[in-house]
Order: structure tokens, then sequence, then C-alpha cells
């Protein structure tokens, strides 16, 4: 029985084939990969003019469809018409520090309010984030009868909240429940002349000692500042990201001292 022939023709044989052939998939998915990662977020903006701009070999690829589920239409990814309008319109509380390209921006108005540096946010979706039958994922525990705070674990309802300068913000209401994580997200306080703000659960520290829960990125008295909802017991992808960024920039614009070099 004779050996099948290894050898294509000189010394080019099928290992060499397979070789070449897993070097140019290989380059092929890098180039693919590169320009599906340009979908969202691009162009960009340029630091300069101000324009939309890009940077770089890589182009943006041709829109595709996408559809949502549960009936929230279709998007599409990229929309150079969106993406450049998200850039142009929407104008932010900064100026930067230097006239030439990577300078730093300082804020001039209440950068935890207008959503500048570390209080930043995306344009997310304006609806609630939904599980997968359909409803929504995030909701006060009082909605729902499925919920509940096990026994063995402190109720922090009725609890008093407190800012990083120590004074009482107001009462915790309510606790909001992630349905598919199985977790609390957010503790609903009520402030003084009832107003309702949420924070984000990861930015609490429950204090069993003095009942009280902590929250070191912002002042008693900011919480008022917090972004709402605008249905009351529900809240959209966009607010969530809007709440986030409030507590996250605090942890650099609460107060003065902050904003200072450590060294």
């Amino acid at each position: 029985m004779e050996d099948f022939p290894m050898t294509i023709f000189g010394h080019f044989d099928i290992a060499q084939l397979c070789l070449y052939a897993f070097w140019a998939f290989f380059f092929g998915l890098v180039i693919y990969l590169q320009r599906e990662a340009l979908r969202e977020g691009y162009p960009m903006e340029s630091e300069v003019s101000g324009k939309p701009a890009m940077f770089g070999p890589w182009k943006i690829p041709s829109p595709k469809v996408f559809n949502l589920p549960h009936g929230h239409g279709r998007v599409l990814a990229p929309n150079p018409e969106k993406d450049a309008r998200e850039i142009t319109d929407r104008k932010f509380a900064m100026r930067a520090t230097e006239k030439w390209s990577g300078s730093p921006f300082e804020p001039t108005g209440d950068p935890m309010v207008d959503g500048v540096g570390p209080a930043a946010w995306a344009e997310r979706s304006d609806y609630p984030e939904l599980t997968i039958e359909g409803a929504p994922k995030i909701v006060p525990m009082a909605s729902t009868t499925d919920w509940s705070i096990a026994g063995e674990d402190s109720d922090i309802r009725g609890w008093k909240a407190t800012g990083c300068d120590g004074k009482v913000a107001g009462v915790v209401k309510d606790v909001w429940v992630d349905r598919s994580e199985s977790m609390i997200r957010y503790i609903e306080v009520t402030l003084e002349g009832g107003k309702a703000a949420l924070c984000p659960m990861s930015a609490v520290r429950v204090d069993v000692t003095t009942k009280s829960c902590k929250v070191a990125s912002v002042t008693a008295a900011q919480f008022a500042k917090a972004p709402g909802v605008k249905k009351a017991g529900q809240i959209s992808m966009l607010e969530e990201e809007k709440i986030m960024a409030f507590y996250a920039g605090g942890r650099l614009y609460a107060t003065p001292e902050r904003t200072e070099p450590w060294l």
C-alpha cells in the first residue's frame, strides 16, 4: 500500500499549507474583531475642534441592524447620524485648561449634576432593563410579594442614611431588588421635605451598631441632588446610569478637599 503524498509541489507540503491557512484566518479574525469593536462609541471627538474624528487605520464598519428583545424594535449600529449628534448636540459644563490636545478639563458648574469626569454617564436606553420573562428587573421590595429580607440579616428599612459629613440625610424607606441577580441594588431614602432619593447599595456601608446606612460618596445635603426616576416604582437603564455616575462622581467632587492633590 502506497503512502499518501504529503508534498504538494517542490518543498511546499500540507503542513505548510495548514500553517499559512491558519495565519491568514487569524489575521482576518483580528481585522474583523477590530472593526466590530467600532460599532459603538465611534467616531471619537477631537479634543481640539470638538468635531467627530477617527484616529488610526481602522474604518467604521457598515451599519448592521440588531433586533432588540421584548418588542423594543431595532437599532442600527453604527448609526453615524446619532453618534455624531451625541457629540455635537450634548454640551458639557467643562473647559480645557490648555489649547493643546490631551490637556486636562476642569468643570465649570456642578460636575456631579452635569455628568463630568467620574460623574460621566453613557446614553443607555430610557426604558427598564427586563428579566428573561419580560418583566422589570429592578423593583422596590414593597411592590412585590416574592421577595423579603432573610430573618438572619438586618432589615435596614427605617434606619438613618448619613453622608460623608456624618449628618443625617434621611430615612431608608425601601430597598430595590434585582430579581435576576437576587440582590439589593438600591436603597430608597426619604429626605427632609418628603423627596425620595435612590442610592446604589454598593455605595452603602451598613452599620448595625448605630442602625445607619453610611454613604461615603456624598454629603447629606447632596442626596437631594441625586437624579431621580420619571415613573414611581420603575427605573430605566438611563436613569440607573445617571444615578450610579452621580455617586461615583462624589468620590472626587463631593467636597473641595477631594479635588486637591494627595502629595
